[in-house]
């Protein structure tokens, strides 16, 4: 049950599920490369990204001193829907803003 309340709690904020969106069109995003997309200091997008990690959508690969998020897969018949349905939603998405490639440790 709380992994559930997690889930529909991470999907209450609008910016959660912008980047949700973003990640799963994009793949797999350097924080660097969302933070300047998203125009949001490192500490408050760092929280959304959490969120979304706690709740069972997204994972994180750490390369160096660099942290890249991805939606995990496989994801349960939930968690698929819910990411079904935040594609169906007309949203305003930044462009993404590729910074972090070729970056060395």
């Amino acid at each position: 049950m709380d992994i559930f309340l997690k889930s529909v709690s991470a999907l209450n904020d609008e910016t959660r599920v912008k980047l949700l969106k973003f990640i799963n069109i994009h793949g797999k995003c350097c924080v660097c490369d969302l933070e300047n997309s998203f125009d949001m200091i490192q500490s408050r997008l760092s929280r959304h990204l959490k969120i979304l990690k706690e709740a069972g959508f997204l994972r994180v690969d750490r390369q160096g001193r660099w942290a890249y998020y991805s939606v995990r897969f496989p994801l349960d018949e939930f968690r698929t829907s819910c990411i079904k349905e935040i594609e169906t939603l007309q949203m305003e998405l930044p462009s993404l803003k590729k910074v972090c490639e070729n970056k060395e440790d």
